[in-house]
């Protein structure tokens, strides 16, 4: 019974953590829909972006609330993809741990609104000064440089993570060597992504390591979640399987 137990709550951490993965991408694809609909193409410049922010604030607060729960969905996607890989046991921690740094350095970052949204309101205040727009718009570009650093560091981060997940997952035959390849290769495309951008942070190639972690979330969370509907969990049968005589079942290509 208690085998039973065990096995029953490790299904749920991998059909909720698969889940939530998927969840979280397509609630990302959801955001870039609503910044291109609502928010449009960026302003060329940071004066540009103060004087227009108000017709867009609205916008920006549901974006950035979406973004900050997405990124709290892929965190449980990273847990339940941990406890599924976890018989590789050292890259599966490398890639837990510097998935949920990158994570959590993000969400740090993920509700820039909050700060500018003030510094908007005394921009446009009456009878503000010039001398005082002028210094409200440096205090502007050093809170979007401080935000902006949080997403880069976050985007660093987590590719290496993803690469070690690929590790793991060609030694854990639910997934097999042909996903592991696959999130290897995401996980490259964001740092590559990521060293371009250190040495151009005005380089639009940071999207591609936002699209990458959306494909692995929403590949690998639908992965997660198929597995969860298994009899067994890592690389072994469980406990409970093995007590019922099931057979041995390979999810995904070793």
């Amino acid at each position: 019974m208690q085998e039973r137990q065990v096995l029953a709550s490790e299904q749920r951490v991998l059909r909720w953590g698969g889940l939530a993965g998927a969840l979280g991408s397509v609630l990302m694809i959801a955001v870039f829909v609503i910044v291109g609909v609502f928010v449009g193409e960026a302003a060329a410049d940071p004066k540009g972006a103060l004087i227009g922010f108000p017709d867009i604030q609205t916008a920006r607060t549901v974006e950035n609330s979406l973004y900050l729960l997405v990124l709290a969905l892929w965190g449980v996607h990273f847990v339940g993809l941990y406890r599924a890989v976890r018989t590789s046991l050292a890259p599966a921690l490398v890639g837990g741990a510097l998935g949920m740094v990158g994570l959590t350095v993000l969400a740090a970052g993920a509700l820039p609104h909050v700060a500018t949204v003030p510094v908007s309101a005394l921009y446009h205040a009456p009878g503000v000064t010039p001398d005082d727009q002028a210094t409200l718009l440096l205090v502007w570009q050093a809170v979007q440089g401080i935000f902006d650093a949080m997403l880069f560091a976050g985007l660093a981060l987590l590719p290496v993570g993803l690469v070690a997940f690929g590790v793991a997952m060609t030694g854990t035959p639910a997934y097999g060597r042909r996903l592991g390849r696959f999130t290897v290769g995401l996980g490259l495309i964001g740092f590559a992504a990521a060293i371009m951008v250190l040495i151009d942070p005005r380089s639009p190639v940071a999207a591609l390591g936002v699209f990458a972690l959306i494909a692995f979330h929403l590949a690998l969370g639908w992965k997660t979640y198929l597995l969860s509907k298994g009899e067994w969990i890592g690389e072994d049968l469980t406990p409970a399987a093995a007590s019922a005589g099931a057979p041995r079942v390979a999810f995904g290509e070793r």
